[in-house]
């Protein structure tokens, strides 16, 4: 199988990035590389980066945000697919294979994400019981054995897990850079691969544990006030009629924004990566 790339961004929160890790070499039997991006810690992450073998760490001394780190992780890719993965996650027996079984399975298929614990309702394993995280093999196994083979087409995924071939990037670009620190890039990013023509896979034998908002608390963030800037430039980005309270406590339709754009335009559509 061809080489994936695992973009992985990290600001503080090394025992969460060890655990991230540890995971992935753990479950992971398929060609992978590993590219850190940090974004400016000071707990002793990057010494910790420094450890695992066969990486590619970079290093920004302020916090880039989400879309700018994710940019330059995928940048400096090397492999046929690239994963996008937050560091607040711990993945599971044939994650990576199963992403990539859906991935290959239709060309119409642009993006594929798994189904989590700690996501929007639109990825969430429902009626999943609590569990720890000493379970989490035990769970995500019987997971995956009940819901083989079956997933369905989503309006959007969510960023925590986002499998897709590089060439999509030549044809929509990175993850829009306005999005500071974070919110709403993978909203647009999944809006713009839907008006490229591709479509979205949400793998239902895919589990992943998700933490949630780790990041965000490490940085000391007010995630709402955060959040509802960048829904206020969603909205102007791609004129929905709601507000930026509306969007980002009640939602908004992704296909109605898709249906309004019929063909795919670079000048409006193509975001370039901002090499740095």
């Amino acid at each position: 199988m061809a080489l994936t790339s695992i973009v992985i961004l990290t600001r503080n929160g090394q025992e969460l990035t060890r655990r991230c890790v540890d995971s992935i070499i753990r479950h992971t039997d398929e060609p992978y590389e590993f590219l850190f991006v940090d974004n400016g810690s000071t707990d002793g992450t990057l010494d910790y980066l420094a450890t695992i073998p066969d990486s590619v760490v970079i290093r920004n001394e302020v916090n880039r945000g989400f879309a700018a780190g994710c940019n330059q992780g995928m940048l400096a890719a090397s492999g046929e697919h690239i994963v996008l993965l937050n560091n607040d996650t711990i993945v599971t027996a044939h994650w990576l294979s199963g992403l990539h079984g859906w991935l290959l399975r239709d060309s119409s298929i642009g993006i594929v994400g798994p189904v989590s614990n700690n996501v929007a309702p639109i990825q969430r394993a429902h009626f999943l019981s609590p569990y720890s995280r000493d379970a989490l093999d035990a769970i995500a196994e019987s997971w995956r054995m009940q819901h083989a083979n079956t997933g369905f087409y989503a309006h959007r995924l969510i960023g925590f897990c986002m499998l897709f071939h590089r060439g999509l990037l030549d044809v929509i670009g990175g993850m829009d850079e306005r999005f500071f620190p974070g919110n709403y890039e993978d909203d647009d990013f999944s809006i713009r691969a839907r008006i490229s023509g591709k479509r979205l896979w949400v793998a239902k034998d895919v589990f992943i544990h998700h933490e949630g908002g780790a990041t965000f608390r490490t940085m000391e963030l007010d995630t709402k006030i955060a959040s509802m800037r960048n829904a206020e430039k969603f909205r102007d980005k791609w004129s929905v009629g709601l507000s930026p309270f509306e969007i980002d406590t009640q939602g908004y339709d992704p296909t109605a924004i898709v249906s309004r754009e019929p063909f795919f335009i670079p000048e409006r559509h193509y975001v370039p990566f901002e090499r740095s």
